[in-house]
């Protein structure tokens, strides 16, 4: 994603809606919504008002409907009562900066933040941070008065730019790292690494905890010169310990992982649904079919040929889902609670829930012969896969049986077991037979069919990982995405059909820049990509298929993936790409993803004419926006804390293999050294450019590769390795290598590079001091590759 520039034009005044005659009534609050949002200056009842040509007694309403619109969360009054959109920041705000991004800008967030979204992004704009020369400039852990201005750009990382006016003192600073004892006390080093600093503690400020522990502190205000200094505040107990693993990941990306008491209460008092007022589904043998360690059970599937004569060939397809909404209402505990945390998040040896167990584990997982409430889609299928119709039911289930992915593989090849011999005829059986009718409508369709190993860690009693193995693949996973895809696009096409508001998934088609990259890199594989064709998905596929089973073909598959855009969540529909759909909406997940809920509460209201009072609220409808942001952020977040717990576990279990020799490729190329990805785990490492020779490297950024200036030895990405590992350090995730076989000859690079070389910046040297450039440097480099949006979209 792009970065703002500082903003040069004044910010404009918004626009008045247009006069409205007095029988038209009170403007919508999307209206007034739009219109205080707009606006640059602050705005009050008497401002909206005349905006919309409210007079004398018709004022009484507007008062009442402000004063709702307050109390629902959608508008907030600042000190001198005017309104501000929620979520939206005054135009002079206090921030505390948090930190420094990977292009070195200070990143702030507001000090104060009384709603449940997530805070905005705001960047101190780097010209606008010059100081009075009476005071140092503002710096990480500053509390600052600052002008902000918006950023429009939906494909802007920050939400708004600051300009600082004046530092107004030090906030406290909370970091997370690794104690260690000294004679005065202890220091810690911060497992976060955009934090190049130690802290001293005190003696008296330890809180008693010992050498090697994994601590959270804050930071406390010190001397101007010397290290900062900081206090204890938890001591987790030894970083060593496989439960600071996940801990680490949880603290350093915020994530809430503690539900207050009142949610707890809340969930503890819910009772179970009855079939009262449901259509009763028991009588459907509706079987869940996961992962074998799923830790929840939100969706179940049914298929039978259809019987209808005008229908020949064709099925009909049962997808029911955990009636979540019936559970979660509107406003409540739950609802804020799992607003704020948009998802739930998986860690190797734990999950974050987006709900308490109560409700995740037992009152919506569709359990094994145990009565359910739920929201099931019907839908008709012709003998070509292609929709024939569908309907949404409100229904009471009972789950014929758990099965696995393998299970119900095996199964079908031919070799059932005891548990799934007596379901095979009657059961799975007409769910396969529909599963491939559904195929020949995919196949056209024609999605992105991306196809790279994902790798599993496999946890031992003591929580340490004991494997790290490619995770199997079954024809029966892409059976139950192919039937959750279809049940998705209903729940979109209905919604938009009744005119309700809802989230969509949606997938932007991939960036001008990023194709005429992809472009570029595929010439130099001579293969033609042209740059200004309309792009569909099946261009992406005839790549992949061309070079299948070729020894560039990872290469290609990591090129294609970083090229496509980010799906995200939206209320405007722009469709998916991937999937090559008109209309998506995530529907068949709702226990650990709140824009499913969102989706199930619409649909709610759709069945029950708007009168369910577990349906959509006024208040969702009217921040539907804002939420959607909201959960887009969430999921990018989780995201990250996975992958970092992951690399922190791999780096746990190869710290005894220090020494070893790995196959591998190379995952990436930088201009300060290349990324190898190992075989066996899967492992993201860092070989640092001191380690590749004695001679000057150029960055051919359009091949993705390093040439050797004298002797044309050339790495290239996707190509294969041996790597030695030289270091593992758990607390950060970290792997350092040294190259020990790779790259190939090639064409030496002229004084100033291939004339693709990123910046211009020309060579880069390796020298020969390892001392000082070799792989101990590397620890406090980037030891792994961090996550940029749009590299990993998700259906």
């Amino acid at each position: 994603m792009k970065k703002s520039k500082p903003s040069k034009k004044p910010a404009k005044k918004a626009d008045a809606p247009r006069k409205r005659d007095r029988e038209q009534g009170l403007p919508t609050r999307e209206q007034i919504l739009e219109f205080v949002s707009s606006s640059a200056t602050p705005i009050g009842k008497r401002e909206i008002a005349r905006a919309f040509n409210i007079k004398g007694a018709d004022r009484i309403p507007l008062k009442q409907m402000l004063k709702a619109m307050a109390e629902d969360g959608l508008l907030e009054k600042r000190d001198n009562k005017k309104l501000n959109r929620a979520g939206d920041l005054p135009p002079v705000s206090m921030l505390e900066i948090t930190h420094r991004d990977t292009d070195g800008e200070l990143v702030a967030r507001p000090l104060e933040w009384k709603s449940t979204a997530t805070p905005p992004a705001i960047v101190i704009t780097p010209d606008m941070r010059k100081a009075r020369d009476d005071e140092p400039p503002a710096g990480i852990g500053d509390r600052v008065l600052a002008r902000l201005t918006k950023t429009d750009d939906a494909e802007e990382i920050y939400a708004y730019e600051a300009k600082v006016i004046r530092r107004v003192g030090k906030g406290a600073e909370q970091i997370l790292g690794l104690f260690r004892s000294t004679s005065e006390g202890g220091r810690i080093v911060p497992v976060d690494k955009r934090v190049r600093t130690e802290f001293e503690v005190a003696r008296e400020d330890t809180a008693k905890a010992k050498d090697g522990d994994l601590v959270l502190a804050e930071s406390l205000p010190g001397q101007r010169y010397g290290l900062a200094r900081a206090r204890v505040k938890e001591a987790f107990g030894k970083s060593s310990d496989p439960k600071s693993i996940s801990l680490i990941a949880i603290h350093t990306h915020g994530i809430p992982d503690q539900f207050p008491d009142s949610v707890i209460k809340a969930a503890e008092e819910t009772e179970p649904k009855k079939v009262d007022g449901r259509t009763d589904l028991r009588d459907i043998p509706l079987v869940t079919i996961d992962p074998v360690d799923a830790r929840d059970h939100d969706d179940a599937v049914w298929a039978t040929p259809d019987t209808d004569p005008k229908n020949e060939g064709g099925h009909i397809v049962i997808v029911a889902i955990a009636d979540v909404a019936a559970y979660v209402l509107p406003g409540s505990p739950m609802d804020r609670e799992a607003r704020k945390r948009g998802n739930s998040t998986y860690f190797p040896d734990r999950v974050v829930p987006m709900l308490p167990e109560r409700i995740s584990n037992d009152l919506c997982s569709l359990r094994e012969k145990e009565d359910r409430a739920c929201l099931a889609v019907r839908m008709t299928f012709d003998k070509h896969g292609e929709k024939r119709g569908h309907e949404f039911i409100r229904g009471f289930m009972k789950s014929a049986a758990r099965l696995s992915y393998k299970e119900m593989q095996e199964a079908i090849d031919g070799a059932p077991d005891d548990k799934t011999g007596p379901f095979l005829k009657p059961v799975l059986q007409p769910i396969w037979n529909a599963y491939k009718i559904l195929c020949i409508a995919r196949d056209k369709r024609g999605p992105l069919d991306l196809d790279l190993p994902e790798y599993k860690a496999e946890i031992d009693p003591s929580g340490r990982i004991a494997a790290v193995n490619i995770a199997a693949k079954y024809e029966s996973m892409k059976l139950i995405e192919e039937f959750m895809i279809q049940a998705n696009v209903c729940a979109a096409e209905t919604l938009q059909q009744k005119g309700r508001k809802l989230v969509f998934r949606v997938h932007d088609n991939p960036s001008r820049e990023k194709l005429m990259a992809l472009s570029d890199f595929l010439r130099t594989l001579e293969i033609s990509f042209p740059k200004g064709q309309v792009t569909k998905p099946a261009a992406f596929n005839k790549i992949l298929h061309d070079v299948k089973d070729k020894e560039y073909d990872q290469m290609v598959s990591t090129i294609v993936l970083r090229s496509q855009a980010q799906a995200v969540y939206s209320p405007d529909n722009i469709g998916h790409f991937g999937l090559n759909l008109r209309n998506y909406a995530h529907f068949t997940s709702p226990i650990r993803r709140y824009a499913d809920l969102i989706v199930h509460r619409a649909l709610v209201s759709v069945l029950s004419d708007g009168k369910a009072k577990d349906g959509q609220s006024d208040e969702e409808i009217g921040a539907m926006t804002e939420i959607a942001e909201h959960i887009s952020t969430t999921e990018r977040r989780s995201m990250l804390a996975e992958r970092d717990s992951n690399d922190r576990f791999i780096a746990a279990f190869l710290e005894a293999r220090i020494g070893a020799t790995f196959p591998g490729r190379i995952s990436g190329v930088t201009r300060f050294g290349l990324f190898i990805k190992l075989d066996e785990t899967g492992a993201d490492g860092l070989v640092p450019i001191a380690n590749l020779g004695t001679e000057f490297f150029h960055h051919d950024e359009g091949a993705h590769a390093l040439v050797g200036e004298r002797s044309g030895l050339t790495y290239r990405l996707g190509e294969r390795v041996i790597v030695k590992l030289e270091e593992a350090v758990p607390v950060t995730g970290g792997l350092c290598f040294e190259m020990i076989e790779g790259g190939h000859e090639g064409k030496p690079a002229g004084r100033h590079g291939s004339g693709r070389n990123a910046g211009g910046r020309g060579p880069l040297r390796r020298t020969t001091t390892k001392a000082k450039n070799g792989p101990k440097s590397a620890r406090k480099g980037p030891a792994k590759r961090k996550s940029k949006p749009g590299r990993s979209p998700k259906s």
